[in-house]
């Protein structure tokens, strides 16, 4: 009997080391994503035209994140919206990449974010559609592998800027994050439990770099952003 609570107590001692172990990546982790980023994230009022940031942009990177049965943004989404139309009239930069999921013809959120932009007045050409930003890493990856977006405003919200913006420094790009403010949301708890582990994840892709879904030929961000319709 004492040689079975002695393994017991050594099996539950390794557990823990494990779960310690575990956690302290997680921890050491989303403490460097927060510190390597933190400086550069604003709010959207402190930035009035494009002399209050410190480079001149290729373009507001807005990333998708789900649309309606109807076809409308959802409130995230029309908030990240909102805040990138914002600073496009502000002439932060010349062009807006949509970036989301549009992996079949029954769930297109780079088209809703594009119809909602031209409804507010940005003209067709100056957005661009990233229809195979399905996930924060290959939004990040393909604005610079594909669009070659070299300097760049991401919008998003606060607790999504600092795994956004680390990717993108990690793919040197210079860049700035606004937060998207607008809807207080209940289920605010439950984003920041999931980004916490999400940012240990990208922190390792940002490492090991894999191959998104679909990378495909380049595109030029200076030019026509009808290029992209489809």
């Amino acid at each position: 009997m004492k040689a079975v609570m002695k393994n017991k107590r050594h099996l539950l001692r390794f557990f823990l080391l494990i779960f310690i172990e575990i956690f302290t990546v997680f921890l050491v982790s989303n403490q460097i994503v927060y510190l390597r980023t933190s400086s550069s994230i604003f709010r959207n009022g402190d930035i009035k035209s494009s002399d209050d940031i410190p480079f001149d942009a290729d373009a507001i990177i807005v990333l998708g994140c789900g649309v309606t049965a109807d076809k409308e943004p959802t409130p995230l989404l029309s908030d990240r919206l909102d805040v990138a139309i914002d600073l496009y009239n502000k002439g932060v930069a010349p062009k807006l990449l949509m970036s989301g999921d549009h992996g079949d013809d029954s769930y297109d959120e780079v088209n809703v974010m594009r119809s909602y932009a031209m409804s507010k007045g940005v003209p067709s050409e100056d957005i661009f559609m990233d229809h195979a930003g399905f996930s924060t890493y290959e939004t990040i990856y393909r604005a610079k592998k594909v669009f070659g977006i070299d300097n760049a405003v991401i919008v998003t919200q606060r607790y999504h800027l600092f795994r956004t913006m680390y990717l993108a420094m990690s793919f040197d790009m210079n860049v700035i994050g606004v937060e998207a403010e607008g809807h207080v949301f209940t289920a605010q708890t439950y984003y920041s439990m999931r980004e916490f582990a999400a940012r240990t994840k990208d922190f390792f892709y940002s490492i090991i770099r894999p191959s998104p879904s679909f990378e495909g030929e380049g595109i030029d961000i200076t030019g026509n952003g009808e290029v992209t319709l489809g």
